[in-house]
């Protein structure tokens, strides 16, 4: 099962993030969006961040020119039908996720491979919907994609071997290491992270401590890089709040109750750093904690 051209569905954070090292990596890449404007300007960002690569000496001018070179975007979703490889990174909400394949579906060849980027979404459900279970996996990338090194592969009830193992070279020939994880909610790494961003909320919502000294005891007490509130606004507090209610929800612990102030902060529409505000007010030069 040989991949060559691969079908991005979402020019966001995600999205231009992968097609990013998929282009790097000598992949065609095919990006739909929505919005004309979204995929302008993740091709602008991708261009930017390839530029800042070589600058610093870890990526060749005509390397970025090749790479930049591949990259075609659409707005209409059913052109990705031709792809080898499709990698839905869409907003994290399993009705948005379903209607996409099922406007995919009549489109694709017989032996395209469908993937999902969700952090949270059960593979298994997301597969059941389509006509290739067995050619059908999670592929969550971390974020920033070209920064950061791991993609967990997530393997539904009936995803065969062939593709498992075809998805598994994919990772190793973008430069990329694979984890391995079952489909379970939220997988490894947000099974692990996102309740601790969630008890970090809970500290913060008990008056045990503030925004800054919450931050700076895990960044300097347990020699974490971003602290936990400064990272659930990189994230994003809506993607934070789904993936806690679907481990709440699908584990039925109440270990995974989200915390009451992360409601909040997200029916206000303090959504972090994309909305300028969230544990941190980023209007300004520097982040001025809210709280």
């Amino acid at each position: 099962m040989a991949v060559q051209s691969v079908g991005i569905v979402g020019a966001g954070q995600m999205g231009n993030g992968i097609a990013h090292v998929f282009a790097l990596a000598g992949f065609d890449v095919l990006m739909t969006d929505i919005s004309a404007e979204a995929l302008d300007k993740a091709v602008a960002l991708i261009d930017r961040n390839l530029d800042r690569q070589v600058s610093r000496g870890k990526v060749a001018a005509a390397d970025k020119d090749a790479a930049m070179a591949r990259i075609r975007t659409t707005q209409t979703l059913t052109d990705l039908g031709a792809c080898d490889l499709v990698i839905e990174a869409a907003t994290e909400r399993e009705t948005v996720k379903q209607q996409i394949f099922d406007t995919l579906l009549p489109h694709l060849t017989p032996d395209t491979i469908l993937t999902s980027n969700t952090s949270s979404i059960s593979i298994t459900r997301l597969a059941s919907r389509t006509d290739r279970p067995h050619k059908f996996m999670g592929f969550h990338f971390m974020n920033p994609v070209p920064v950061m090194q791991l993609v967990e592969l997530i393997r539904g009830i009936a995803t065969d071997d062939a593709t498992y193992r075809t998805l598994h070279e994919v990772v190793e020939k973008i430069g990329k290491t694979a984890a391995s994880a079952e489909d379970f909610p939220a997988f490894i790494v947000n099974r692990i992270l996102m309740p601790m961003i969630n008890e970090a909320v809970y500290t913060l919502y008990e008056g045990v401590g503030n925004v800054r000294s919450i931050d700076e005891s895990m960044k300097l007490g347990a020699n974490h890089p971003m602290g936990p509130l400064e990272l659930a606004d990189f994230i994003g507090l809506d993607t934070c709040l789904a993936i806690m209610n679907v481990l709440h929800e699908g584990l039925a612990d109440t270990k995974y109750r989200p915390c009451p102030l992360l409601t909040k902060y997200v029916e206000a529409g303090w959504l972090g750093r994309k909305t300028g505000r969230g544990f941190y007010d980023y209007s300004g030069d520097t982040p001025v904690p809210t709280r």
